[in-house]
């Protein structure tokens, strides 16, 4: 994977931040070292490993899913949102 300018482009416009010029070239060098890791773990042979769900013994512990309605927190948070109209939060569209 290359990491280039239009990469970094996408990934700003993507997380809505502002990346200023004389951070990307280190940004670009910090991603493609991530990138590099990642892919030497392709490397590594597993196939003596057995695959597993979960590396909690016994799996995770459950809890009974219960809706709880507490309109004074959802107006608290919806009061203290950047944007909200009718209730709902208002988020910049990323999908065009």
């Amino acid at each position: 994977m290359t990491i280039d300018d239009t990469l970094i482009n996408k990934l700003s416009k993507l997380s809505s931040l502002e990346i200023a010029e004389e951070k990307r070239e280190n940004l670009k060098a910090e991603l493609a070292e991530i990138v590099e890791f990642v892919e030497n773990l392709n490397d590594i042979d597993v196939s003596h490993v057995d695959a597993t769900f979960t590396t909690v013994e016994g799996g995770a512990a459950l809890r009974e899913d219960v809706a709880v309605q507490n309109q004074e927190l959802s107006k608290h948070i919806i009061e203290h949102s950047p944007k909200s109209e009718n209730g709902y939060f208002i988020v910049p569209k990323i999908i065009e």
